[in-house]
This record gives C-alpha cells, structure tokens and sequence, in this order.
C-alpha cells in the first residue's frame, strides 16, 4: 500500500496507473552497478587478451585432514598486499560451497547472509578426495563418479562437470571483483572541467595514470558518497561491491532469482539484441503499481537462479543480502551467462549439481529449508479489502457469503483496524468488540488475518514502541541515533530483528493473556493469524521508499549489507510468535510482502500491490511459479487486482486462476468499488461459487501437494520443464501448469473475450482427459496444441493419465466443516491401463503429523488379468522416513488417533476414466459385487480422441470401502473390474 495522495487517480484514470519509475534506481544510477557494468564491457571489448586478476596462491593450500575440504590465499595481481581466503567444501549431497573473503582488511566483509538463510550448517561429505595437479585441485564425486569439481588455480577458476561436459563455471569470463576495504585517498587533478561533469561525475574522484585502470577503469565512481535525488549516501567503508561472472555453458534457459515481473524463462539483459536494457535488480521495494513486464526490483529477493536443458538442471545459491543486479545474455541459444554484481558481502556461493529439477528442488531445501506445511484451511479461500471498516462490516460481510452459500475460510483487516495505525492497538470506535467480533467468525469454523506492520508509531502512550525503546531494540542511524522515518503510523520507529534482544519480546507480544510488566494482545485469539505488510521495509520518505542504507543494524552492520534479509527476519519472528502462543503450539499463518531465501520455512507470499488489468493477471501466473521454484511455495496473486474496478469478466477469470494458486486471496484498494462475490450479478455470480465450489472440492489434492512440498521441497505448481524436463518445446512455457504431482494440468485464460484457448500437450505418448467433459485428448512424442473451449464458465483442467485425484464433492461454507465428508475417487487410466495417486490427512492445524498421527495413502489401479484391480496401500509404513516434514518416523501406528477420529469417512464414489469395455462385475476383494453404471466412450488404450468411457460406482456402502476400514486392513481396500469372471 502507499500514502493515498499517490492513488486518488485510481477511478478516474485507471489506465494512466503505473510505477513511479522516478521512485527507483536503475543500473546507471547505482555506481557500484555501473562500475561492475563497466567491467564487463571492458572485458567484452578486450576478450581475446583480458584475463582475471585473481589467481590461487598453490603453496598456500591446505586440504582437511578427513578430505573434506580446502582452503587457500588468493591473490590479486591488481593489489598484491590485499589477502583473500578461499574455502570450498563438497556437502554430502554433492552441493559445493565456495566462499572468498578479505583477510586482516582494515574492515570485515558482511559474512553472515548465508546463516539466516541455511537451516542448518550443511554435513561435509566424507566421500571427496581432493587431488592436487600443478595447475588446479579437483575432486570426483556422486553415486556414478561422475561428477567433477575442478579449481583452477591461475587465474581462479571453478567449475562443475557432470560427465565431462561443463555445467557450472565461476569467474570463466573473468569478471570476479572484489573490491577490498581501503583509505581514502585526496583527491587527484583532473583534466576535465568541472562544468562538463553531469551530477553523477561531479561525485567522482578522478585519478591519472591509474596502472589498474585496464580493469577497474579510469575513476573512483561513487567510491565515498553518492548523491541521489535529495538523499546522501555517506559510505563510511568506501568501495566494497562484489562482481562474479557465473556461466551455464549447455543451458540456454534460466529461471528463478524472483521477484520479477517478467516471463518464467529469463529473458536477456544484455549481449546481442537484448530484450531488457537494465539487469534483473534484487532490492526488496514497495514497488506498488509495478509494471507487468520488467526488470525493477519487487519486494522480495531469492538470489537462486536455475538453469535447464534437455540433459541437466542445475541451479546457484548466491547467498548475499545486499543490493544485487543481474546481468543475463545467451551467447548461443544452449549457453547462458550472467554476471552478479552485489554492493556488499562475501562470494558465498553454492553450486546445486542436479541432474535433475526434482533434484535441485531437494538439494535447496536441504541448504534453505523446504515449505512450511500450512494449516489446512488456510489453503481455502481468503476475503480481503482495504479495509473492513467495523465490526458490524465483518458480520454482514460474512452472512452474505452464508445467505448466497458461497465458501469462504478467512476474513482479513487492514491497517484501519488500528487506532492512529498503532498495531496491536484496536481502533474502539469502529472496532468496539473485537473478541466478539472474532468469535462470531470463529463459530462458522473460520478465521481471521489482521495486519501487523512493522513500522511503530513513535508515541510514549503506545506500549508497543515504548517497549521496544526501553529494550534498545530499534535500528539507529549512522550516529547512532533512533532513525525516524514515515509511514502509515505518521512519524515512526522500526524494530531490528538482527538484534536477539527483540526475538523474545517480540514473540510476546502476540500471547492473549496478560503478563505482569508487558504489553500483550489480550484482545486477540489464537483464531486471529498476521499479515505482514510494509516490511521491505517501505518508508514514505526514505530513498527509493525505503530505508538509508547507512542506517546501523545489530553487530554495527549497515542496512545496505542486510536489505534484502530485513524483512524475512520481521516475518520469520511473528511466524514463531503465533505458533508460540498457543500449547501445544498450532500451525501459524503469516502472510508476507517482504522476504528472502528461508521465508519459505515460515508462512505465505503474495505478489504485492498488482492492478486490476489483463497484464497482471497474467503476469501473476509467472510470478507464483518463479517464486515456486525458488523454494517459496505458498504465493499467490490478488485476485481482482489491488488498484482498480475490473469488468466482471476479468474478475471471473482472475479468480480461475485464484482457484489453481497455492494461496488463494481477494483484495482491494480502499478506493475501489466492493467486489465481493457475492455482489455481482449473474452469470458471473454463479460462475464465481462454482469456481471456489472446485477449488474447496480440490483440497485434498492440493493438501496432499503441500505435503510432498513440505518434506521435499518440491514446488507445489510446477511449470511444463519441471514435469517433463526432456521437452524442449515446453521450457519457456509459463501460461499453463501442474497441480504437484496429482496430474492435474490447467491453463488459466488471461486474455479478454476469449471462447477458445490452446493448450500445449507435452512430448510424450499419453492420453489428457478434460476434468469436466471426459474429452479425451492425445498428446504426441514430439508435443501437440489442442484447441479447446474456453468460455468464461469453462477452465481449461486436464488430468493426465496414469493419475488418481481425491476429492470432496460436498458443498460446505468453510473448509474445516469438510473434516469428516466422503471422497470421491478419480481414476484416470493411462494408455496400459495403470493410474496412481495420492492422499495425505492429518489434523490440518497442530504438529501431531510429526508424531506419526496421520494418514498418507496410495491409490493404484492396475492390469489384473483380464481386468483392472484398484487398490490402496499405507505409504507411512513404506516410507516412514518420507512421510512428514522435519522429521524421520521412529514409529508408526497405522490404527493411531487421527486415523480413528476419521472412522467414519468413506469414499463415497468411484469414477474411472478410458476403460476398454464395460465390465462384467466390479467387485470388492472377497468377491462382494457391487452396482455401477458405465458410459461407453473412447478407451485410454486406443487412439483415438472423443468423449473417454466412464465407470461409475455410487456409494458402495459396504465397510472395506470406508477410508479408516482400509487404513487398517494390511492391503486396503481392493476393488476388482471384471472383465471377465475371476
């Protein structure tokens, strides 16, 4: 959100909306990015002669006694006094470290990103043999030996290989500069005049017959202090930036390093005819109304960048906390380089080997940590607006939901919720009963999400800041002053989470009960989880909206060696806070604006302030992925859009893809119009709840993903390369996706007026049934488009076959009134006749799943003679080790207390998809026959595309086919379609 003078334009002249460009810096306008810029063109212009400064120092290496890894001085020829110590370490998953540091420099480097992103410190493995030749040291690991890591010594080089053939390269180009902490120097005489320098040179200290000129250039650019608009940057360390060249030389596609808005597949920033000007700026910014296709910087930052081809996926971790652009380019179309250039930090760089996406998915989540395991109803459906503007306003709100039987799982507060926009601190006029107001929600099995800022209002009557003033735990400025800035509070104060102090009281805060001495949110319920907004952290007048970046940090770190940190650590501490506030604690729900590499391990993203236009809503799509793929699993995008009054049509198309994100919210501006669903007149009424009646039918599905997210890190939407990492047709792909691994295929429509759509079919020999109409399409070994409708009451939904999906057919108003209905069971046969999937249970709120309560089973159908037997197995007892996030199962009860709460629930139906011919009998093991009822149609084996037959059995009511029954019984349930007596 931003100050309201900036959005009174919003309905009159929605189309003129856009970004404040003037607001943010470019590459040009930082001088540590121009200088790393700089750089790069000087090495392009000299390429056949320029090689790196940086060289390993052979008699100064050192290999570990267990051979785990070695350490050396690195030398710069440009600086020989300057020491740096290099450290690379093989992790037992075959992902390599490498770290460079100055050493006894008149100042220490920010070295600490990477121990507030890992999730622990990585196990060294035990397997790696270093071996030492006259020019480089390198080892060979992984299950095949396969696997090379090779540093060359001058001038320093790392690369990976996997079979000889080149997947990872550091420092290849020559671009690695570190820039050491120095004196500074009087000012040199220059030859120029000064009335022919622009703002920028003026700043710029001049010196003559520079010996390193030839790689670091002619001038000390914005060394000692930058001027930008009316802000001064002091820079009392100097230079520090940070350029490394990392190349992909056989992977022409990269994705990841979010938040952009920009396409799945990076597009280039630089090389031959790039299609961006500026590189990719990591800078966490409340960029509000950002623009739909661009490189600035959002309000988050990943430094995980993955690359593709038909034979590998690999990925880099660049674990720096500061300010950081990336520039791309695609020498040819099977190589990519890049060049990151970062303002402050170490190179700590982790290089994950792969081979496979699936596997990098679960090499970072080793390092980062994998997606938190939500709460279950949180993965319903979020009703938000700018603001809700009384109790009363909360009530009507949800009875009209109720009286249209419209579902809906959480209601959401704003800022206005608060006195003076004092957090914590209940507006009483408006919000004169807030527990009751709370519990009203509460007796419909809903929750509620307030806002919690972290700007604090800078007032002794505000317990919250005089708490944080008497605890010496707000960020202070170069003087060591309490820094003051402005947001919605008015004058205001922020909180640094970096300092231990503030972890404790933080946490606190949020208890409902009162403590002697303290402040604490008594007029509150652990139904009640958080928002977190504004945390970048966005100051109205503060450079680019944000905070200078000589402010001081715990530990006397600058907020320029942080930014990017700050505010993962705001949202990470109320995630612990909410869960900390109950016993035994309850799954939290935090929503975050802001946040890094980690957060994933605590709440939910969402892609900040979008419009209400055609653009965003497709653009969101990519977004969610990018951030899916960089471990932050849980994100979604505004349905509607944040700014704007969208057409119905749109609206009804934004919440189809509402209804395929991970989170599922809509949200608007305080200035729009209400938009709620049930406002709108028919069709689009109907068609709403029908939307949101298919997501919440879908919970199971999408539940069960979270699972497989939580404990491998696994993305829960997964783009085309993800799924079928050997077509290349599909790697840029970013209009369509998968639901995990349920084979559930959709391509949302984003465009206006649109009746028909095409989607692509992956190279594989397969048959794509349509989720609703049983269409059965044929995809192709080398890829296939289909044409197929897309009316606005129609989604585009496939199941692959060879997939069973789970679902809950019943219509209810919340999620958690859904706890003990029926399943229905969807076989998708593929082409020999097999499908499997997959359902997980567990109480959806505590972490009792750690203790083995839960109930995770598999659903597989398969050839049996002349017919199809379809049975169900206990995954937990196959995999105990597998089964829940953070933990190994050392027991198992298959008959344990969540799986007799859930005694009663059954599956109620079958429906199997592309059998040949109508069975003979469909019966259960023992012999018992059952009714069914069977539709002729096109069989999965053929080859022909129609209408799929279809196998319905309706509520066998007999004990086997109840899920606790089947959980207990040693094989589950099995049902037999005969096509011949057996």
């Amino acid at each position: 959100m931003r100050a309201l003078s900036s959005l009174l334009l919003l309905v009159a002249l929605p189309v003129a909306l856009s970004v404040k460009t003037q607001d943010f810096k470019t590459c040009s306008q930082a001088s540590f990015c121009r200088r790393g810029r700089a750089l790069a063109s000087r090495a392009q212009e000299n390429v056949s002669s320029w090689k790196s400064p940086y060289s390993v120092d052979a008699d100064s290496l050192a290999i570990s006694s267990d051979q785990a890894l070695f350490t050396a001085r690195v030398k710069s020829s440009l600086y020989p006094d300057i020491k740096f110590g290099l450290d690379v370490r093989v992790h037992d998953d075959g992902v390599v470290r490498v770290r460079l540091d100055e050493i006894d420099g008149l100042r220490k480097r920010y070295d600490e990103a990477a121990s507030w992103a890992l999730v622990a410190e990585p196990k060294i493995s035990q397997d790696i043999k270093w071996t030492v030749g006259k020019n480089e040291v390198r080892a060979t690991h992984g299950k095949k030996k396969d696997v090379e890591v090779i540093v060359a010594f001058e001038p320093l080089k790392v690369t990976l290989l996997r079979g000889g053939k080149e997947q990872v390269v550091l420092n290849g180009r020559g671009l690695l500069h570190m820039e050491h902490f120095r004196t500074k120097l009087a000012a040199q005489p220059s030859d120029i005049p000064e009335e022919a320098l622009d703002a920028e040179d003026a700043q710029t200290v001049l010196s003559a017959n520079n010996p390193r000129s030839w790689f670091e250039g002619d001038s000390e650019d914005g060394y000692w202090d930058e001027q930008w608009l009316s802000w001064t940057d002091s820079k009392p360390k100097g230079p520090e930036s940070l350029s490394l060249d990392i190349t992909f030389p056989n992977h022409g596609h990269v994705y990841g390093i979010p938040q952009h808005a920009t396409s799945l597949s990076l597009r280039t920033t630089t090389g031959e005819s790039p299609y961006y000007t500026d590189p990719y700026r990591l800078y966490n910014a409340d960029t509000f109304e950002y623009l739909a296709d661009s490189t600035m910087s959002l309000y988050g930052s990943i430094p995980l960048m993955h690359a593709h081809s038909a034979d590998s996926t690999v990925a880099v971790f660049n674990a720096v906390g500061s300010e950081t652009w990336i520039d791309i380019a695609h020498p040819t179309p099977k190589s990519t380089e890049t060049q990151w250039i970062s303002e402050s930090g170490i190179l700590d760089v982790f290089i994950i080997p792969g081979p496979t996406p699936e596997a990098v998915f679960e090499q970072y989540a080793r390092l980062t940590g994998a997606q938190a395991l939500p709460a279950d109803w949180s993965l319903g459906y979020h009703q938000c607006r700018w603001n809700y503007v009384n109790s009363d306003d909360v009530r009507q709100v949800q009875a009209k939901f109720d009286e249209e039987d419209i579902p809906v799982d959480v209601f959401w507060l704003d800022i206005e919720y608060a006195e003076e926009h004092k957090y914590f601190i209940w507006d009483k006029k408006n919000f004169p009963d807030p527990l009751d107001m709370v519990n009203d929600v509460s007796a419909n099995a809903r929750k509620m999400v307030v806002i919690i800022d972290p700007h604090l209002k800078r007032t002794s009557s505000y317990p919250v800041y005089q708490e944080a003033v008497d605890n010496g735990v707000l960020v202070k400025t170069k003087d060591g002053n309490e820094y003051e800035g402005w947001c919605w509070s008015g004058s205001s104060a922020w909180v640094d989470f970096f300092n231990p102090t503030s972890w404790d009281w933080w946490k606190g805060l949020f208890k409902t009960y009162p403590i002697e001495g303290k402040f604490t949110w008594v007029d509150s319920t652990e139904d009640v989880h958080i928002w977190n907004d504004m945390n970048e952290p966005a100051i109205f007048n503060g450079p680019e909206i944000s905070m200078p970046r000589d402010n001081i940090h715990h530990g006397g770190w600058e907020h320029r060696d942080v930014h990017n940190i700050n505010g993962m650590l705001f949202s990470n501490l109320t995630s612990q806070a909410v869960m900390a506030r109950s016993d035994p604690p309850k799954r939290p729900f935090v929503l975050t604006r802001s946040f890094y590499a980690g957060s994933q391990r605590f709440g939910a993203m969402w892609t900040g302030d979008n419009l209400g236009s055609w653009e965003h809503m497709a653009v969101g799509i990519k977004m969610v992925l990018a951030n899916s793929l960089s471990g932050f699993a849980f994100s979604g995008s505004d349905v509607g859009g944040f700014f704007g009054n969208p057409e119905p049509e749109m609206l009804v198309r934004w919440y189809q893809v509402g209804a395929f994100s991970p989170f599922f919210r809509a949200h608007a501006h305080i200035d729009t119009k209400r938009r709620e669903p049930y406002l709108l007149d028919e069709p689009y009424k109907s068609i709403v709840k029908d939307i949101l009646r298919l997501r919440y039918s879908m919970l199971p599905i999408w539940y069960t993903t979270f699972r497989e997210a939580s404990v491998r890190g696994i993305p829960v939407v997964r783009p085309h390369y993800v799924v079928i990492p050997h077509d290349e047709k599909g790697f840029a792909i970013d209009d369509q996706f998968w639901v995990g691994g349920s084979g559930l295929l959709v391509k949302p429509v984003t465009e206006k007026g649109v009746t028909e759509t095409t989607v692509y079919l992956p190279a594989e020999d397969q048959v794509y049934y349509d989720y609703f109409t049983h269409q059965a399409y044929r995809s192709a070994p080398k890829g296939k488009n289909i044409t197929v409708p897309a009316a606005l009451h129609q989604v585009p939904l496939f199941i692959r076959g060879g997939s069973i999906l789970p679902t809950r057919e019943r219509p209810r108003r919340s999620s958690p009134l859904m706890k003990k209905d029926p399943f229905t069971l969807r076989v998708a046969l593929d082409k020999s006749g097999n499908a499997r999937g997959e359902l997980y249970l567990d109480d959806g709120v505590t972490y009792n799943h750690r203790e083995g309560q839960i109930v995770w089973r598999e659903f597989k159908a398969s050839k049996a003679g002349k017919g199809i037997k379809l049975s169900s197995h206990d995954l937990v007892r196959a995999k105990p080790t597998d089964a829940v996030d953070g933990v190994a199962l050392a027991s198992y009860n298959p008959t344990n207390d969540f799986a007799k709460s859930i005694a009663g629930v059954r599956v109620e139906k079958v429906v199997v998809l592309g059998l040949e011919k109508k069975p003979t009998s469909v019966k259960v093991a023992g012999g018992k026959e059952v009714t069914f009822e069977f539709i002729p149609g096109v069989a999965a084996s053929g080859k022909k595309e129609g209408v799929s037959s279809v196998l319905i059995i309706k509520d066998p009511a007999i004990p086997e086919m109840h899920l606790y029954s089947c959980f207990r019984m040693p094989f589950g349930f099995v049902l037999v379609l005969a096509s011949d007596p057996f």
